[in-house]
């Protein structure tokens, strides 16, 4: 079994299709998008319910709420409206501004707007920066 060091985790873990993706996400957020590696986490559990789930990656602000949710899927695995519905769901504990699914091929941002007490997911154009996901949720 091949396996790769995750950084986030601090171990080797089976390299899938899906953590292929995952190790790749983390490598742009942290290097293209100045995420600090410090202010994510891989594989972070919570509870919906009596469900235990797991997200991809989380990001933290700098007071280390959760900031961005990010949903990694294989590559072949379309981005459509499953995929976006289990973020949506993930969003309903986690209360993040921002939710990113990704299958490596395709990537898909959502800003989350608070309007006339009405929860929208806006589609935006690209991942933002670290710095600018900062700047928005203030």
């Amino acid at each position: 079994m091949r396996t790769v060091f995750d950084p986030l985790r601090r171990k080797e873990v089976a390299l899938t299709p899906e953590e292929e993706v995952r190790q790749w996400c983390i490598k742009v957020l942290s290097t293209e998008l100045g995420v600090p590696m410090h202010m994510m986490m891989s594989e972070a559990g919570f509870r919906l319910g009596d469900k235990q789930l797991r997200a991809d990656i989380l990001v933290y602000d700098r007071q280390a709420r959760p900031l961005a949710v990010v949903e990694c899927k294989r590559p072949e695995v379309a981005l459509g409206r499953e995929v976006l519905d289990q973020a949506v769901r993930y969003n309903m504990v986690l209360n993040v501004r921002y939710m990113i699914i990704t299958n490596g091929r395709q990537t898909f941002a959502c800003r989350r707007t608070d309007e006339d007490g009405q929860v929208r997911y806006v589609f935006i154009d690209k991942v933002p920066s670290y710095n600018e996901m900062i700047c928005q949720q203030q």
